[in-house]
């Protein structure tokens, strides 16, 4: 059993910038606590649209799982999915700024330190975000993709307001989303691209030029 590990003074919960940028807790009000799973999700308030990023450290080994987190923000809510690959203590560290704010440093704005009791899911990382992957883009599925997983006739349903159109590049292949409401879909299978370490990227044309479209996310199977 991983020993609680000595943290500083004043580490945890929310630090000066937090108040700042109108930010509060939704979910887990504790800055400290456990979980009988390694899947949790934590929810923040906030009040104007923010950039966040986060570190997820192993406190047992010091090493930085930050792959296992994938950060989003809709309807002034921002959820960080949390996998943890085994069990033990973790420090989640959130930074984040004001949306309109052009600087490359983001502050520390909340620490919390998650006690994983059981490690029973397997978990594999997330999409990489691109900068254009902003407040409001919001992937309902699919959040993993792995060479071990179920790789036919995959549902994509995601939000990403402004634009005029989304589709999926895998290793080359165009797959082209249907608007539906708020929410661009598709269905298609990657199967035959399993074990090839294939590039798979979510895309979005957000400008005037119809043939220019931006990287949102970037998978690996």
């Amino acid at each position: 059993m991983s020993q609680k590990p000595e943290l500083p003074s004043g580490y945890l919960g929310a630090q000066p910038s937090f108040d700042k940028l109108g930010l509060s807790c939704l979910s887990h009000i504790d800055s400290s606590f456990s979980s009988d799973t390694n899947q949790v999700e934590i929810k923040f308030k906030c009040k104007n649209p923010v950039k966040v990023t986060n570190q997820l450290i192993c406190c047992r080994t010091e090493k930085e799982f930050n792959e296992y987190v994938f950060s989003q923000s809709l309807h002034g809510t921002v959820s960080f999915i949390v996998h943890m690959p085994e069990s033990g203590f973790y420090k989640l560290q959130i930074f984040a700024v004001d949306a309109k704010d052009d600087t490359k440093s983001l502050p520390n704005v909340y620490n919390y330190l998650i006690e994983c009791k059981k490690a029973l899911n397997p978990v594999f990382p997330f999409p990489k975000q691109y900068a254009q992957w902003k407040d409001g883009c919001y992937l309902h599925e699919p959040l993993v993709l792995h060479a071990d997983g179920k790789l036919t006739n995959i549902q994509w349903k995601v939000i990403v307001p402004n634009a005029k159109a989304v589709a999926v590049v895998a290793d080359g292949d165009w797959q082209h989303f249907e608007k539906k409401g708020n929410h661009w879909e598709a269905n298609f299978s990657l199967d035959h691209l399993r074990g090839k370490k294939a590039k798979i990227t979510l895309n979005a044309c957000l400008g005037d030029d119809d043939t220019k479209f931006s990287t949102l996310l970037e998978y690996h199977i």
